[in-house]
């Protein structure tokens, strides 16, 4: 069930989660390694500079099936490695638990936020925007209660009207509550939504994804590895990286 706002903020007290981030963790210095979240995927962390900028506001995009999904999954696992806290605002309820849990994620390290948005279009489009707002205000309280090394807002299959319709103050906001602390706030849709000067954008692409071996390997609950082609897109530099990667999302 879409966990409602009253039972986060409690939540977020219960484990003393609801002091702010700069009162429990330093401001990184961009000069140290810290100051950014490794994906741990080695080709992408070398033309990311280390990783996703901490303090900012970053995306991974990319259409149905192009890997977003996994690399959020890997990315998520390389955080809680490293003893972090994560929390996922999962606007779709789409979380396959086990299929985290074999890639490597931490569950015991993991805030997992559900909501709930419909699929169908017609009078479903007001329930959907609200359905949206509820979980950027889940977000916004998540980041106003720090010590998370990485929140990922994840809208990837949410009806792309629905968050389209979002102003772009929505983004503003939220960059300024992730600025200067030690978290990377990363929002995964299906296309850019915003774009932090300092932020990185990592898009995948869909009509070029290839499987290893011949094709994506399936197991029980998970595929074992793709061949992902993803543009680094730099504002600040105003330049793309076009790499390749590797990923597996197999138990280790």
């Amino acid at each position: 069930m879409p966990l409602p706002r009253v039972a986060l903020e409690t939540l977020l007290r219960a484990r003393r989660l609801d002091q702010t981030l700069t009162t429990a963790m330093v401001a990184p210095d961009p000069r140290d390694e810290g100051a950014v979240a490794a994906t741990d995927v080695m080709n992408l962390d070398a033309h990311l500079g280390g990783g996703f900028p901490r303090g900012q506001l970053s995306e991974l995009v990319g259409p149905r099936s192009s890997g977003h999904s996994s690399l959020l999954l890997q990315l998520m696992a390389a955080a809680t490695g490293r003893g972090e806290l994560v929390a996922l605002v999962d606007a779709l309820d789409m979380l396959d638990v086990e299929s985290a849990a074999a890639a490597g994620v931490d569950l015991t390290r993991l805030l997992w936020i559900r909501g709930h948005v419909t699929m169908h279009a017609g009078f479903s489009r007001d329930l959907n925007q609200r359905a949206i707002e509820q979980a950027i205000r889940a977000c916004a309280l998540v980041l106003q209660a720090g010590n998370f090394g990485l929140v990922a807002f994840d809208v990837a299959e949410a009806p792309a009207d629905a968050v389209r319709r979002l102003p772009f103050t929505t983004w503003l906001r939220l960059q300024r509550m992730v600025e200067g602390s030690q978290t990377a706030c990363l929002l995964v849709g299906s296309e850019p939504m915003a774009r932090s000067s300092a932020g990185l954008t990592v898009q995948l692409g869909g009509d070029r994804a290839r499987g290893l071996a011949g094709g994506p390997r399936f197991g029980l609950t998970l595929f074992d590895g793709l061949d992902l082609d993803a543009r680094v897109l730099r504002a600040r530099a105003r330049r793309e990286d076009d790499v390749r990667l590797s990923l597996s999302t197999a138990a280790r």
